[in-house]
């Protein structure tokens, strides 16, 4: 769902006659924390059903990843948008904690998926991902929202997803089209004093 975001902010961004300029220019504190946690992630998930001990242990893995992310959110809290994203990614934070790492899914949401995914939830073999169930904490936070034709991509997200792609289009919008309405601002503010 985030890369779903960030392509249709850059697409809205250059409708809005956007450039990338604000991108080239922009200074993230800690900018390599990003990056690393990618990295980490994907390769927790690739290598969790292959070696044992990875397996036990990537729930937590994942919730060090997500505690690290939220630090370098706030540490850039004063970007427009950071703030939003941050309470995405502490709602997903929230429900993962909870479940010892995981994030529980809507068994009737994913009935929009694979079968063979719903199968594999079902037994326990997905390790970021677990089936929803009555013991499910939080699970209103969870992977409860199907998304389906017209959507482009079938997918279930949660209500964090939502929020912290608010705040990622947000982001970019300002990086995109931000500044250049300033500049036109400024602009229109000394045409009017030399008017004057």
């Amino acid at each position: 769902m985030v890369f779903d975001g960030i392509i249709l902010a850059f697409i809205v961004g250059f409708l809005r006659k956007g450039n990338l300029k604000g991108l080239a220019e922009l200074k993230l504190k800690g900018g390599l924390v990003f990056p690393l946690l990618l990295i980490l992630q994907i390769a927790v998930f690739s290598l969790q059903n292959k070696i044992s001990l990875l397996g036990n242990l990537s729930g937590y893995i994942f919730i060090l990843v997500y505690v690290v992310g939220l630090w370098f959110l706030y540490l850039n809290r004063t970007h427009h948008g950071f703030m939003v994203i941050f309470i995405g990614v502490l709602l997903n934070f929230l429900v993962m904690a909870a479940n010892g790492g995981r994030m529980p899914v809507s068994v009737e949401a994913a009935a929009v998926l694979d079968p063979y995914y719903v199968e594999t939830l079902k037994q326990g073999l997905y390790g970021k991902h677990f089936l929803l169930s009555e013991t499910t904490k939080l699970g209103f936070l969870g992977d409860i929202i199907p998304l389906s034709a017209p959507y482009p991509r079938t997918q279930v997200i949660s209500i964090g997803d939502i929020i912290m792609n608010i705040g990622i289009f947000i982001f970019i919008q300002h990086l995109m089209v931000g500044d250049k309405n300033s500049e036109k601002d400024a602009d229109t503010g000394l045409l009017q004093k030399e008017v004057n």
